[in-house]
């Protein structure tokens, strides 16, 4: 009996093989349009779309041109092919704004640019290119059937630019520890971070590497400048103890603060 099924399904694959074949040599459009839509009805979208390129040209203009070029930039999307989704979504979208299928190809377009974002610690322009986009669905359709799914996806990118900007702050401090001059641009980076991000899951790890930053740069400065920071950071110690006494780097803090106190007594001493 297996036997038989599989002998079954070899002759409608080969046979299906054999009328795509025939469909895109063919000369006839209706022939191609029919195969086309067939394959496309069954997931066969790769197929699908080299019907439909060769196709479309010759419906331009016509009333089925519409539901055609849907189709095809569909096709693009489940392949994966998202620039080529992106763009023909967004074409459609312009060429059929009064469209059943307006909203959905301006979603479909925005999804397109979200899937092309890339990790977290490669260059981010494609991220803040979706995330204009998801924006501007939102702004051109607000209660639109897909604005939950859409905030999670901008939700899911904001995300991934703030992990951005945190790992690269956090990337001064670990440089300064062989150039002490980069604490001050570990600084810098951590407090712009906050300020940037004040709702950040990251805020207890990057107030801390700021202490860190300046507890390293008071310590190993020349006398001249010494105190001053030795005060700077003793600032942001007092924050990150207000904001987190029962941190779990409670002990690691409170060694920096006596570090800290220890050396500022030196200059009320002589003072």
């Amino acid at each position: 009996m297996k036997k038989f099924v599989y002998i079954l399904l070899l002759a409608i694959t080969l046979s299906s093989c054999s009328e795509y074949q025939k469909a895109l040599k063919s000369e006839d459009v209706k022939t191609k349009l029919d195969m086309a839509t067939k394959l496309y009805e069954i997931g066969k979208f790769s197929k699908a779309n080299k019907l439909f390129t060769q196709v479309i040209p010759k419906y331009r203009g016509k009333p089925q041109a519409e539901r055609l070029m849907f189709m095809s930039a569909m096709c693009s999307y489940e392949l994966k092919d998202y620039h080529i989704s992106g763009y023909h979504f967004e074409r459609f979208e312009n060429g059929y704004p009064k469209s059943e299928k307006a909203e959905e190809a301006s979603f479909l377009s925005a999804k397109s640019y979200y899937e092309l974002s890339p990790v977290y610690s490669k260059e981010q322009a494609e991220t803040i290119e979706a995330l204009e986009k998801l924006q501007l669905f939102i702004n051109k359709y607000p209660d639109s059937k897909f604005l939950a799914e859409t905030n999670v996806l901008i939700k899911e990118l904001d995300f991934k630019l703030e992990k951005k900007a945190f790992e690269i702050a956090k990337q001064y401090n670990k440089i300064a520890y062989f150039e002490s001059s980069d604490y001050e641009a570990a600084i810098k980076a951590f407090d712009n971070f906050l300020v940037d991000y004040p709702g950040t899951s990251f805020r207890q790890e990057a107030m801390f590497f700021r202490l860190d930053s300046a507890y390293r740069l008071a310590i190993n400065s020349v006398k001249s400048k010494k105190e001053g920071r030795l005060d700077i950071a003793l600032g942001y110690y007092n924050t990150f103890h207000k904001y987190y006494p029962d941190s779990d780097r409670t002990e690691e803090v409170e060694k920096m603060n006596e570090d800290l106190q220890t050396q500022l007594q030196q200059f009320n001493t002589k003072s």
